[in-house]
């Protein structure tokens, strides 16, 4: 049995009012309700994007994410910003094999220029 896609279009924004509602209503930061509701929305939009796939062939533009995969990402993110920075112990972005960016010269180890300067300390 096939649900017309309108009818699971207005479940999904009965989900988002409810969720409003919920959000309105919060009671701490781990609300139940809050919890509940970001679930149902979740469950509502799935229904709603396979019955009208089912009947148009249409996708909408939106996509649901699970916590880890969102976690994931962003410790994707962050790694290749550390990459790039050169802070994860590799080169940095332009290094060459040496760890020098092109056009710069090595900076001296700021201990070894105190000590250069003739500081007795």
């Amino acid at each position: 049995m096939s649900i017309d896609p309108r009818v699971a279009l207005q479940s999904l924004v009965a989900a988002f009012e409810e969720h409003l509602a919920a959000a309105a209503t919060r009671r701490g930061e781990k609300d139940p309700a809050v919890e509940a509701a970001y679930l149902a929305i979740a469950d509502a939009f799935e229904v709603y994007e396979e019955v009208l796939y089912d009947a148009y062939g249409e996708v909408t533009p939106l996509e649901i994410y699970d916590d880890d995969e969102a976690d994931e990402d962003l410790l994707d993110e962050d790694e290749e910003l550390l990459r790039r920075s050169g802070l994860d112990g590799g080169p940095a972005f332009g290094a060459d094999q040496n760890g020098m960016t092109s056009g710069t010269a090595a900076a001296p180890d700021s201990r070894e220029t105190y000590r250069q300067t003739g500081s007795d300390r």
